[in-house]
């Protein structure tokens, strides 16, 4: 690859490693725990995307460079007031589940929710995989965002200010937070913002009446491939096994695991168990591979084995991504920043700030 003179540019550990030293104290390089090891190497921090968000907060570099996705540099953008050039490595890692949720969608289902129930005592929650817009609109509706390590504490939140939570857009994670939260069944619904009948998401005004959670349609292309078999053939293949999963999967692999939980959870978790353990876990499978590179003490496998993907907005991010990222930055240009619209910034920071007061 070129460098911005145009001279030849070596892609390998060292060059991109002295571009990044070149920087100094005006980067940070921000990784999420899905991420492959050739870009996780360089990160200044790792995280979950909630940890994500308070590294970004409490940096004082100029250049946040961001290799995750979309939703958690406008996370950064939203926290630090649009002070710091929150940079992606590509503008092409944009999870998929957030956009099963956009604005257009849910302003209609509200709408309709206005229509048929007492809108004041809907309180909007959002996970943090979502774009900014959505965060705004749930901000200003009384709502608060969430993640998977802190569910529970924001639908809490929610039922202590209103009677019914809207929660969008994973459905398994809103299904599993409401089951331990003792919600019937059968006062939980599925919002199908396609609904081909017309705009009640499918239900009709008594069902969504009867309803104390509404979830969204929408769900992680990486954990709803986590299926009960798998859990079965791995408990027939190691006996012994101990079995970790991502709370965005289904609800019936939740419960035939032996633990859940965040992608923190879920490091801590297995750095705890003892040696010799024989561990699967239910996620991203970079994640897995690092963590089994890291305990070489214990078994440690993905849960479903080689069936499993990697994450494919994650997949966007390259390491000649990375290298031409800090080459520009040295250099003075700015590239992929991530800008929060003014009209979404006070309601998105607000329902952020929700968060982190939990």
């Amino acid at each position: 690859m070129r460098g911005r003179s145009g001279e030849e540019r070596t892609l390998d550990d060292a060059t991109t490693l002295a571009a990044k030293r070149a920087l100094g104290d005006s980067l940070c390089l921000l990784v999420h725990n899905y991420q492959r090891d050739e870009i996780a190497r360089f990160a200044d921090a790792m995280g979950d995307s909630f940890q994500l968000s308070v590294f970004a907060k409490k940096t004082q570099a100029t250049h946040i460079v961001f290799a995750g996705v979309t939703f958690m540099a406008e996370t950064a953008d939203l926290v630090t007031d649009g002070r710091r050039n929150v940079v992606m490595l590509s503008l092409e890692a944009s999870c998929p589940m957030a956009g099963m949720s956009e604005m257009v969608q849910v302003s209609r289902a509200w709408d309709r929710l206005a229509q048929w129930t007492d809108i004041s005592r809907v309180v909007p929650v959002t996970y943090m995989n979502s774009y900014a817009d959505l965060k705004s609109f749930t901000g200003e509706n009384g709502g608060l965002v969430c993640t998977s390590a802190n569910s529970i504490k924001a639908m809490k939140w929610a039922f202590e200010r209103g009677e019914k939570v809207l929660f969008t857009p994973d459905r398994y994670l809103g299904a599993n937070t409401a089951h331990w939260l003792g919600i019937p069944d059968d006062e939980v619904v599925l919002w199908n913002p396609w609904d081909p009948a017309g705009n009640g998401g499918g239900h009709t005004q008594e069902e969504i009446g009867r309803a104390k959670v509404i979830l969204w349609q929408g769900f992680c292309q990486v954990h709803e491939r986590f299926k009960l078999e798998h859990v079965r053939e791995m408990r027939e293949q190691y006996p012994d096994i101990k079995i970790i999963v991502h709370p965005g999967c289904r609800r019936a692999v939740v419960q035939a695991a032996d633990a859940w939980g965040s992608t923190a959870v879920i490091e801590k978790w297995v750095a705890e168990r003892p040696a010799g353990a024989t561990l699967a876990i239910g996620t991203e499978i970079h994640m897995v591979k690092r963590l089994a590179a890291q305990h070489p003490d214990k078994t440690i496998v993905q849960l479903c084995g080689e069936l499993c993907l990697d994450c494919n907005a994650m997949r966007q991010i390259d390491p000649r991504y990375l290298l031409w990222t800090l080459d520009e930055l040295a250099a003075g240009n700015v590239v992929n920043r991530i800008q929060i619209d003014d009209e979404d910034r006070a309601g998105g920071k607000l329902a952020i700030e929700r968060m982190m007061a939990l």
